[in-house]
């Protein structure tokens, strides 16, 4: 299905198999990357059965891709791959494991990459151990392992996971990323 894209914001029409992008504006509540500059920020929301990884890899390739025209530096090909794998993990989990919509947000700032999937679950992810003999199962811990940290938010209507992937070098981390689950 082709890619919608609108300039206004509205109410979204969550019905099987719809699909709505929407370059999100930058909010008074944003935060800022140290440089002082507003981060750039992108949405998506699909209708129940209709989210696909591929449209989230696009959708993060199209942002990264725009950074560089705005004067931002562009993001290394390695956070690139780490950050497409995040954002694959994350929608094929909503559609695995929520009924009904879910949806996507990107946010890049000067020092951070943010993707955001929210879904109608209720249900706390855990990832597993890596196990090399199970089929499935290993798409959390692989978000885990790429993220400097992953966050989950439970609310009445289903969760938010964000997975925050460090533009600069980390001294916490060991280049795969860290974990933080809030308990």
């Amino acid at each position: 299905m082709g890619t919608r894209v609108r300039e206004r914001t509205g109410k979204v029409n969550a019905t099987k198999g719809h699909h709505m992008v929407l370059p999100l504006r930058n909010r008074k509540a944003d935060t800022h990357g140290q440089d002082g500059s507003p981060p750039l920020r992108y949405g998506a929301t699909w209708g129940e059965g209709a989210a696909r990884a591929a449209d989230a890899r696009q959708a993060l390739r199209a942002l990264l891709s725009h950074a560089p025209r705005t004067g931002r530096t562009a993001v290394s090909a390695d956070l690139a791959v780490d950050a497409e794998l995040a954002a694959s993990e994350l929608v094929t989990n909503a559609v695995r494991h929520a009924p009904g919509p879910c949806g996507m947000t990107l946010k890049l700032s000067s020092d951070e990459l943010t993707i955001t999937v929210w879904d109608s679950s209720t249900d706390k992810p855990a990832a597993k151990k890596a196990d090399p003999r199970r089929i499935g199962g290993h798409g959390l811990h692989l978000v885990h392992t790429v993220s400097d940290r992953v966050v989950v938010a439970l609310r009445e209507t289903g969760k938010r996971i964000t997975a925050h992937l460090s533009l600069t070098p980390n001294q916490s981390t060991t280049g795969l990323g860290g974990t933080a689950l809030p308990g």
